[in-house]
């Protein structure tokens, strides 16, 4: 059995920060969410591992490189346009072969993992084992119609959905899959989707099964998601420090402390990680903050955010929250006068102002 991680997206919902690096390299808890992806696989007894990439593949390739701190054999594979799930399947058809495989989206992420869901693919053998949960907003997913157990519609991201279950971004599959994505048209979004090949499926007879997960789950690509991501990991970490705690601060809680952090007259509050090379100084971190490598934060409060490497927030007078700060990226308060706002800001930036 191989697997297939899909990371040929554009990450428009997490503009700007998706300007300059993969959606699935932004860090949950300090660790990139698609590594959480591949330990996942690995638990799952698969070690053969094609990953799809697109206009980021660089990134993506500098980071996983051939699999081997994970114990997995990693390939690439160049989708020119991101067109569609089923698109992307079509794209591997030569490393897949008719081999089965799980297929995983590089920025989803499942606490829980995916060794009970493959093992169950593994005994039972249907041609297709979809997992599904339910969500309160399933118009942003593919939806699933269940009828005595089975499969029997699948649909895109309906407007009127008609059940709750939405697709979770894992598949099983076997070699019938590529019949599937070829038999199927474009969608009316230009894409060639999963869902329609897997309703291909089941209009031929095939069996596709449905597991229906009960652990959390999330799709990290909007802002609200990936915090409340990054909240639930936090809440699985053992409190640890490796770095330096001078006397003059404390921390609570579930605090995490990387080899190298400094942590000086200030408060840490957890569940919260403190990367490594970062330096607290007169700060307060609150619950649920993950603060990445090489970070500077002075005289400032954050809670429940993420900051990612080598950037700095100094001497803000109000309580940063709910906020991702992308890389290299400067928050202060300016000493020039007139006193006004001064923003350099990307597309799609956001700011709250007190």
């Amino acid at each position: 059995m191989k697997a297939l991680i899909l990371c040929g997206g554009s990450g428009t919902r997490l503009r700007p920060i998706t300007h300059t690096m993969a959606k699935q390299l932004v860090p949950i808890a300090n660790k990139p969410v698609l590594f959480y992806g591949l330990e996942a696989i690995k638990e799952a007894g698969v070690e053969d591992v094609g990953i799809v990439v697109g206009e980021t593949a660089k990134e993506i390739i500098q980071a996983v490189g051939d699999g081997s701190p994970w114990g997995l054999r990693v390939e690439y594979i160049h989708q020119e346009q991101p067109l569609g799930l089923a698109h992307a399947v079509l794209t591997a058809e030569d490393y897949l072969g008719t081999d089965e495989f799980v297929m995983y989206l590089g920025d989803n992420l499942i606490k829980d993992g995916i060794k009970g869901l493959v093992d169950e693919f593994r005994q039972n053998k249907p041609n297709s084992q979809i997992l599904l949960a339910r969500v309160p907003e399933p118009q942003r997913f593919g939806v699933a119609e269940l009828a005595g157990g089975k499969v029997v519609r699948l649909v895109e991201k309906p407007e009127k959905p008609a059940s709750d279950l939405a697709l979770v971004g894992v598949y099983m599959f076997d070699g019938n899959i590529m019949d599937a994505c070829k038999a199927i048209k474009p969608s009316s979004r230009g894409e060639l989707e999963i869902t329609d090949a897997i309703q291909w499926l089941i209009d031929q007879g095939r069996v596709v099964d449905p597991h229906i997960i009960g652990g959390w789950w999330k799709d990290t690509g909007r802002l609200d998601d990936m915090l409340e991501a990054n909240r639930i990991m936090l809440e699985t970490m053992e409190p640890r420090v490796e770095g330096h705690v001078d006397s003059e601060s404390r921390t609570e809680g579930m605090v995490v402390i990387e080899k190298g952090a400094e942590v000086i007259c200030s408060t840490i509050r957890g569940p919260a990680i403190i990367g490594e090379g970062t330096k607290i100084v007169n700060s307060y971190v609150g619950p649920y903050t993950s603060i990445y490598f090489d970070v500077t934060i002075t005289g400032s409060e954050i809670e429940h955010s993420i900051i990612l490497e080598k950037s700095s927030v100094t001497d803000i007078p109000g309580r940063i929250e709910d906020s991702l700060i992308g890389q290299n990226v400067e928050v202060g308060r300016s000493p020039l006068k007139p006193n006004a706002y001064r923003f350099m800001l990307g597309d799609n930036s956001r700011v709250g102002i007190l």
